[in-house]
């Protein structure tokens, strides 16, 4: 059964994620220096150090986003890019939704 979503637009959105993503990746990695670094302040107080703490665990889920990316990656039928193209390479450009 064929498919009637594009798994070529599917797959290029992933690409364009992915490159915002790794845009993203040096301003987290400074965000999440700064933040570990923060907790380093003499007399600082276990409330704030706990919020501190739950800061670095959400910048840290930038992995997260990526396992996403891979995840949707994943679910594109094998085959199904490349059939695609070949349908469209040859003019068979029936609607895809």
């Amino acid at each position: 059964m064929p498919i009637r979503w594009s798994a070529t637009k599917v797959s290029e959105a992933m690409d364009e994620v992915e490159a915002q993503v790794h845009l993203a990746e040096n301003f987290f990695a400074e965000a999440l220096a700064k933040a570990k670094e923060a907790r380093k302040i003499p007399n600082l107080p276990q409330y704030i150090d706990h919020r501190l703490i739950g800061l670095i665990s959400e910048i840290e889920r930038l992995d997260r986003i990526k396992d996403r990316i891979q995840s949707v990656r994943k679910d594109i039928p094998e085959g199904a890019i490349e059939a695609e193209r070949e349908s469209l390479k040859y003019g068979s450009q029936q609607a895809l939704i």
